[in-house]
């Protein structure tokens, strides 16, 4: 009985590549169809213009060298071949033998819950993407939901918001804790395209980011006291903390709970 010859993760990868990049023609990325075309499909070059990555790296991968090539690089080769969310976990899992970072999803049931909490409130991920708030967050703090949702991000509203420096209270201060707390979350994820496509955002957006971020700060979550200039000029106090969300890696809610000071 013939047996199947064993391939390695390279291998297949390797050859995962060849073929979708055979399957795409040029009018399906833009690109004139030229005249002649030894090639079916598109080429190599236009596979790393199109991804914005290295032809030599690129090369590499579908020879089967054993190199290593960033999430953002894998992020940018599935978006350039059209891949499908099963592709594309199929990519990372032969490339670096580890699946892509899954957005959490915010069920019905969660959502209910904010919307029945009379504190602001609102549902994190691990890159502080903001995935669900209630309508006492929106007050308080901004309108997420007229934001695109790569926007909806609490860091991006801390540094590049003026809202969040016009009303939060001794803002640097909280600005460098939450600066010191993102980096922890950052390095704990590892190579994550979402964390550099934040940090590459905030670099070129905020100049306070920018000067700060090199200072190597590092801190832990924490509960905290935020004050809130309101519209009228008087001044609201907060305590506020995180709660993990069982059964779902990486969500949690974070409530702000009025107090007097």
């Amino acid at each position: 009985m013939a047996t199947l010859p064993s391939l390695s993760s390279r291998e297949l990868l390797a050859s995962f590549l060849r073929e979708r990049r055979a399957r795409l023609q040029p009018q399906d990325v833009g690109l004139p169809p030229g005249v002649r075309r030894r090639t079916r499909g598109l080429r190599r070059e236009e596979v790393a213009q199109i991804a914005g990555i290295g032809l030599t790296w690129y090369t590499w991968l579908e020879q089967a060298r054993d190199i290593q090539v960033s999430g953002a690089f894998l992020d940018n080769l599935a978006k350039a071949l059209r891949l499908n969310p099963a592709e594309r976990e199929y990519l990372f899992a032969l490339a670096q033998e580890r699946s892509p970072p899954v957005k959490p999803q915010v069920s019905p049931v969660l959502q209910r819950m904010l919307d029945g909490t009379p504190q602001p409130a609102y549902l994190l991920d691990m890159h502080w993407d903001v995935l669900a708030w209630n309508a006492t967050a929106k007050t308080l703090l901004t309108d997420f939901g007229v934001m695109a949702p790569e926007q909806r991000n609490t860091m991006l509203y801390v540094f590049l918001d003026p809202r969040c420096k016009a009303t939060l209270l001794h803002w640097e201060h909280h600005a460098r804790i939450a600066i010191a707390m993102f980096r922890l979350d950052a390095a704990s994820a590892g190579d994550d395209p979402r964390f550099a496509a934040l940090l590459d955002e905030l670099l070129r957006g905020s100049h306070e980011f920018a000067q700060w971020w090199p200072q190597q700060d590092v801190k832990s979550r924490e509960h905290g006291v935020k004050r809130y200039r309101q519209e009228d000029g008087s001044v609201t106090c907060y305590e506020h903390t995180a709660f993990a969300v069982e059964g779902t890696p990486g969500l949690r809610m974070v409530v702000y709970t009025r107090v007097d000071f």
